[in-house]
């Protein structure tokens, strides 16, 4: 882990970050697991574990299939079971599995997009509200896209689009009970190769071409004219989890070097 750590900024806490096996999710939950956090390391790879492993004693992983309502309500339960409750939710799984234009889309392709990358965090906002109301408040972060604007990705920024609809109208819903809904809207980042890649099928090469018109939209639709490290991704989400954003709700907040999508 890299990046600057603020000791204790989470003692206390009891953190759920799904799709925490790799990637953004991977950052955050040992981040808040240095910052004092305990936190559930929640992934449907089974080599989660061996993550949550890394953050020491405090931390533990459960794996769960979140794009399902019984995966969701599984892992926000296990939480609550071995940390006594919940205080602050994470929703980090999502990401586009195909780019290709809009027409060249099938029909069980669009419901797959959906599914991976809007289910998730609507399953997990509902899972978690009880075990926030018991702590008498708490923290939703939701991880959105600035790719509700962009190429090859239609049925992907529809997904994330909802995930910005939910974090303002569930924020407006549940600022009454002391919970806070919030989001980020990252833009591309460079990561690791992932160990378990986006498209199972692999990429056609024509996919692989649109991939690349991708990479260079995104590039030159930030001012910055670049990808985002992983840290420049965890540590916003970070700031909005904590005690410090205490007066921040409904915003998402766009983390892509100027493009707000």
């Amino acid at each position: 882990m890299t990046g600057a750590v603020f000791a204790g900024r989470f003692a206390g806490k009891v953190l759920v970050v799904t799709g925490a096996a790799q990637g953004i999710g991977r950052a955050v939950a040992l981040r808040a697991a240095a910052e004092g956090g305990r936190v559930l390391f929640v992934d449907r790879a089974d080599f989660v574990s061996d993550v949550a492993a890394e953050a020491g004693r405090d931390a533990a992983a459960f794996t769960a299939d979140l794009e399902t309502w019984d995966g969701a309500h599984a892992a926000m339960a296990h939480a609550a079971d071995i940390f006594g409750g919940i205080d602050i939710l994470i929703n980090n799984v999502g990401g586009a599995i195909r780019m290709r234009p809009f027409v060249e889309f099938e029909p069980a392709q669009i419901d797959a997009e959906i599914r991976r990358s809007l289910m998730p965090t609507l399953y997990c906002c509902h899972a978690v509200l009880p075990h926030l109301l018991a702590r008498g408040g708490g923290t939703i972060v939701n991880v959105s896209s600035n790719a509700t604007r962009g190429i090859h990705r239609v049925p992907y920024s529809a997904a994330k689009g909802g995930v910005n609809a939910i974090t303002q109208s569930l924020a407006m819903e549940m600022a009454g009970q002391n919970i806070r809904v919030v989001a980020t809207a990252p833009g591309g980042t460079e990561a690791p190769p992932r160990r378990i890649p986006r498209n199972a099928e692999g990429d056609s090469e024509a996919e692989r071409a649109w991939m690349a018109e991708v990479v260079e939209q995104v590039k030159q639709s930030a001012f910055m004219r670049r990808y985002a490290t992983i840290e420049e991704q965890a540590a916003p989400i970070l700031f909005l989890a904590s005690d410090e954003a205490s007066y921040i709700t409904g915003s998402v907040l766009p983390v892509a070097g100027g493009d707000t999508g």
